[in-house]
């Protein structure tokens, strides 16, 4: 999962709204051989972003073509970076990351409908180490794999530790790292 979320750091514009980014995510994770995604509408629901949006925004991008024109039912894109075909894990994997990460970034599960919000909550958890539930991350990578700006970080983590995703963070004096613990019950 941490892998495709660099990947996409790299990948989509630097601007890219945090509901493309969530969009992107599913759509790499969820991608088939043939770099083809369908998404159906009950999935698209569970994200609630503004799906159709946030596909226009990913097609300016060319990242991704959309398919088919967004209906009610389904939306159906093909992905235009290769470089996707590379990425670890199997697909087997990556469809069990995207439901992770619907059900991670789930507004009625984190109680969070900011887009922004739930994408640094599926980032920082994915980040986690398993068995202690803590991470350590530069402050400059989550900064730009997030599309956080700099103050906004701070504010992020700051409403993160409030809303109960984590139990606490702080940065490191000697490197800048951001270090975190996640809070019990999250991963």
């Amino acid at each position: 999962m941490s892998e495709i979320l660099g990947y996409l750091a790299v990948a989509l514009p630097a601007d890219a709204s945090a509901e493309a980014r969530l969009l992107a995510l599913q759509c790499a994770l969820r991608m088939n051989a043939y770099m083809r995604v369908e998404l159906p509408a009950g999935m698209l629901r569970s994200l609630q972003i503004d799906a159709v949006e946030a596909c226009h925004e990913l097609e300016e991008a060319r990242w991704l073509s959309i398919v088919a024109d967004p209906g009610a039912a389904r939306i159906t894109v093909e992905l235009r970076d290769a470089t996707l075909l590379a990425q670890s894990p199997a697909r087997p994997d990556r469809r069990r990351a995207a439901d992770w990460a619907l059900r991670s970034g789930c507004p009625a599960r984190t109680g969070m409908t900011e887009p922004l919000l739930r994408l640094q909550a599926i980032y920082l958890t994915a980040h986690s180490d398993p068995s202690s539930r803590e991470g350590l991350t530069e402050y400059d990578r989550i900064v730009r794999d997030c599309s956080t700006g700099d103050q906004g970080l701070h504010d992020m983590l700051s409403h993160l530790t409030v809303t109960g995703i984590l139990a606490g963070w702080r940065i490191c004096p000697d490197s800048g790292d951001v270090h975190w613990t996640l809070a019990p019950g999250q991963r």
